[in-house]
């Protein structure tokens, strides 16, 4: 799912970061925005408006006030009142420019939002693009838990009880990072890039059978924990059974698919005595090997095979040589 955003939105979660304030005297703040698209109006402005595109912020910089500005007061206000005719989000000027006559009017009359922001027009746009792009972001819940293992995003699911938070506490206490328990937020960045973080209302807690609630930064200090991370490896915990083909070499790589990205699955199969966080740590490394191109699998098997071809070459010379025909 997407989450949905508004003008007034944008302002409370990312105002400070894009140092945004409001000058349309509070009109238009509650409009949705609908995209995560932002665009300059300069050719709108100049009277081509047939590849106009009303539904993105509209950001006028240092060239569009210019050009407002050295216009003639009639021909500003019939451009102005074309241009505020769409149906905008919000309007923002940059730099901390003063609107030029007419402008601020032209949008309070509209309904539409004018904000202001003392960033040059290149830095506004390099900070509200990710922001936008994150809230718009595809977005889903997993149930589970997300650590961070030698910087290798691993997220543990399961049967409800298998293990998975008795899992991830352990890696903390090795030095491990505890990023989301039980319920992690996920969304996609990008095309193939998958960012875990848990609830807001969860800070870093996390749930113990038989022991209950535990914060984690207080027991083993806020190095313990991260805000986010990218989910990389996907450890599945199975009870143990007898009759299940589990691979046993690493040769047939598996995958799951969150939010349409493909990630490496890795099935564990769980009995007494066995030390998943070791595991856990060993899926890690693993994956860094095949993240620097190094298989030790496949280099394993094409070993096995060249020794394999080596020895049938020299069971066909023994034969002709000791063939007496």
């Amino acid at each position: 799912m997407s989450r949905s955003l508004s003008v007034r939105e944008l302002i409370e979660r990312s105002g400070e970061a894009l140092h945004l304030e409001d000058i349309g005297s509070g009109t238009g703040l509650d409009a949705p925005i609908p995209n995560a698209e932002v665009s300059s109006p300069g050719l709108a402005l100049a009277g081509y408006v047939e590849r106009f595109v009303a539904e993105r912020l509209q950001v006028l910089g240092e060239t569009e006030i210019t050009y407002l500005a050295s216009l003639p007061d009639a021909e500003r206000g019939r451009i102005l009142s074309g241009f505020f005719g769409f149906s905008m989000p919000a309007v923002i000027i940059t730099k901390n420019q003063t609107p030029p006559s007419g402008l601020c009017e032209a949008a309070t009359q509209n309904g539409i939002a004018l904000l202001r922001t003392e960033l040059k027009t290149a830095e506004f746009y390099r900070r509200i693009k990710p922001v936008l792009e994150g809230e718009f972001a595809p977005t889903t819940t997993l149930h589970g838990s997300l650590a961070d293992v030698f910087g290798v995003g691993l997220f543990f699911t399961g049967q409800s009880g298998i293990g998975k938070s008795e899992c991830v506490l352990d890696l903390v206490e090795r030095g491990h990072r505890l990023v989301a328990d039980d319920l992690v937020i996920t969304s996609r960045r990008g095309n193939d890039v998958l960012i875990g973080k848990g609830h807001e209302l969860q800070r870093h807690h996390m749930e113990i059978r038989g022991v209950g609630l535990i914060d984690i930064p207080s027991i083993f200090g806020i190095r313990a924990v991260r805000q986010q991370k990218r989910i990389e490896v996907v450890v599945r915990l199975e009870e143990w059974n007898q009759e299940a083909v589990i691979d046993r070499t690493g040769l047939d790589k598996a995958s799951t698919t969150i939010l349409g990205v493909d990630i490496p699955l890795i099935t564990v199969p769980l009995n007494p005595g066995k030390n998943i966080t070791v595991i856990a740590e060993v899926i890690a490394l693993n994956h860094l090997l095949l993240y620097s191109g190094i298989d030790p699998a496949a280099v394993f098997n094409d070993r096995l095979i060249g020794r394999m071809r080596q020895k049938a070459a020299g069971n066909v010379r023994e034969y002709l040589q000791e063939d007496d025909e």
